[in-house]
């Protein structure tokens, strides 16, 4: 049960042949009355987009590079579990577990692994490398589902502690956005006396209903402002804790409907641009689509916003210390130093939600100065 396997991603190629298939078959709705994105992914956009899928994006070329990181599956509580695990050519690097979020894959870290095992090659100090190891986390890409109700990120964090020991790491750091944000303070409140640091950008500091309706008026002021992005765009949290089932058919049967999806909360989630391929390199857009597609993961997924009843920010732990990317306004430090111990706050960093996939050269540099004093 503990065993540690090879694994490769080698997609018959029936299956791609279907994929093109859909997409040639694809019924066009008309555009809708409005401007831009105001009604939704505009039509003529995603046929663009979804045309250069169909005859100009390589899925080949994409594999292998996914291939071109070293990856295995155990098998952790039940769930066979997809990892890639590259060690740095630097003997002192210090192990690392990534995290993605949602609604992405291990794709997200194609750009970033690089700058993090190998910073000699990327000028940057090789006494900074790491050890990366980035799962992906159940219900997504080539890792096993959850197969009953009640699956949280403190199962997922107590899964990424159990592999990291079976690794034969004992003293590593953790990092994750987005959803990875959720499981990254998890895995230290399981296992404090292994994991030297919690990096995140982005979910620490935000207040809750509590303390939004205690804030003075300046406060008030800067939080509103501040906040302003996540009143707009569709409430996935609601869609998917309601009703996921329903909408997974279509995800499921149209590659279309699924790179709609994906591309609305991407558009929605890059915060600093008019529209995700203007941060995002399209082809990362369309391998992190691809994987989806191929595993059939859209709607299990969506499990982090089962059984939940209103959304709710990470959960905090002083066990070890915590830094951010990007860290905001004076006030979300106050109230992140109350439930974490901060030690790395910067504000300015470049990028947006995804910053992975955005900004990995910009990344790198700031994991390596959060964990620069904990080595």
């Amino acid at each position: 049960m503990t065993e540690i396997r090879d694994f490769r991603i080698a997609v018959p190629e029936p299956e791609l042949a279907d994929l093109h298939a859909r997409l040639d078959r694809t019924r066009w709705p008309e555009q809708l009355p409005g401007d831009g994105w105001q009604r939704g992914v505009p039509v003529d956009w995603l046929r663009e987009l979804a045309g250069y899928w169909r005859t100009g994006y390589d899925w080949r070329a994409q594999e292998q590079r996914l291939n071109g990181f070293p990856q295995f599956r155990t098998e952790i509580d039940g769930i066979d579990l997809h990892f890639l695990h590259v060690r740095s050519p630097e003997p002192g690097a210090l192990p690392l577990i990534l995290t993605h979020g949602w609604p992405n894959s291990i794709v997200e870290f194609t750009d970033l692994i690089g700058p993090l095992t190998d910073p000699r090659r990327f000028g940057g100090d090789p006494a900074h490398a790491f050890h990366v190891v980035a799962p992906s986390v159940p219900g997504f890409g080539f890792s096993g589902r959850p197969r009953r109700t009640g699956f949280g990120v403190g199962q997922v964090g107590r899964m990424w502690a159990e592999l990291m020991t079976r690794l034969g790491y004992h003293r590593y750091g953790t990092q994750g956005g987005d959803l990875g944000a959720y499981v990254a303070p998890e895995v230290a409140r399981i296992a404090p006396d292994r994991v030297v640091g919690v990096h995140v950008n982005g979910g620490l500091g935000f207040p809750t209903d509590e303390d939004v309706a205690a804030l003075g008026e300046a406060d008030r002021a800067e939080y509103e402002t501040t906040m302003q992005w996540a009143g707009t765009g569709v409430d996935h949290h609601g869609l998917l804790r309601a009703a996921p089932q329903t909408f997974g058919y279509g995800w499921h049967d149209s590659p279309v409907a699924q790179l709609a999806w994906l591309m609305q909360k991407f558009n929605e989630f890059a915060i600093t641009v008019a529209q995700p391929e203007q941060a995002i390199d399209r082809d990362l857009l369309l391998t992190n689509a691809t994987v989806y597609w191929l595993t059939g993961t859209s709607g299990s997924s969506s499990w982090p916003m089962y059984d939940t009843t209103a959304f709710t920010w990470p959960r905090s732990q002083k066990a070890v210390p915590s830094g951010v990317y990007s860290g905001g306004p004076a006030l979300f430090r106050r109230l992140a130093e109350r439930d974490n111990t901060i030690v790395h706050w910067p504000e300015g960093n470049p990028g947006g939600h995804f910053v992975a996939m955005e900004e990995p050269l910009a990344l790198a540099a700031d994991l390596r100065a959060f964990f620069a004093p904990l080595r």
